[in-house]
């Protein structure tokens, strides 16, 4: 199993017997988003589930899920697929969460980095065309990482932003 610690942060791969910790994690993620699409609980007050998540588990040699912790506590995930259809990436940051009692603290800094450490290639992270907040961190993280070295495209057709870096081992 994947495994990274510094200090208080933790990074781990997530087995099977944890996916209910993603699972859980994933109506925060879920609650954070209805601020910039549309999507709302059912008659339970869950949100739906998210689409083909079991498949992190199912193909674990392109799809990782990865527990973000601090002080050995759940504080986020990372999904990450190695990715075959896109000629300028091998890997995709499908879904990034820190829990808003972390953020600002580094975490989500310390987090990426170590996980484009980890996976050695070409990445693609991409945001929702709204959410501001999300295209801030990211475009601070790749600039700090990469020292200017990226590339951002607009995504059709809804107008997403796109950074496209390569990743490199200190």
């Amino acid at each position: 199993m994947i495994s990274i610690q510094s200090e208080r942060k933790g990074i781990e791969l997530v087995p099977r017997r944890k996916q209910a910790v993603i699972e859980n994690l994933m109506q925060l993620y879920l609650y954070d988003f209805t601020k910039y699409l549309d999507i709302s609980v059912n008659d339970k007050g869950l949100f739906p589930p998210y689409p083909d998540l079991d498949d992190f588990w199912k193909k674990r040699d392109r799809k990782f899920p990865f527990l973000i912790k601090y002080d050995g506590r759940p504080a986020g995930f990372a999904l990450i697929e190695r990715v075959t259809d896109d000629p300028k990436a091998d890997y995709y940051m499908t879904e990034f969460f820190i829990m808003q009692r972390y953020r600002r603290s580094r975490l989500g800094t310390w987090a990426a980095t170590r996980l484009f450490e980890q996976f050695q290639g070409r990445w693609k992270v991409t945001q929702v065309s709204i959410n501001f907040p999300a295209q801030a961190f990211w475009r601070k993280v790749i600039e700090a990482y990469t020292g200017g070295k990226y590339e951002e495209v607009i995504e059709s057709p809804h107008n997403n932003p796109s950074q496209y870096f390569q990743s490199k081992r200190y």
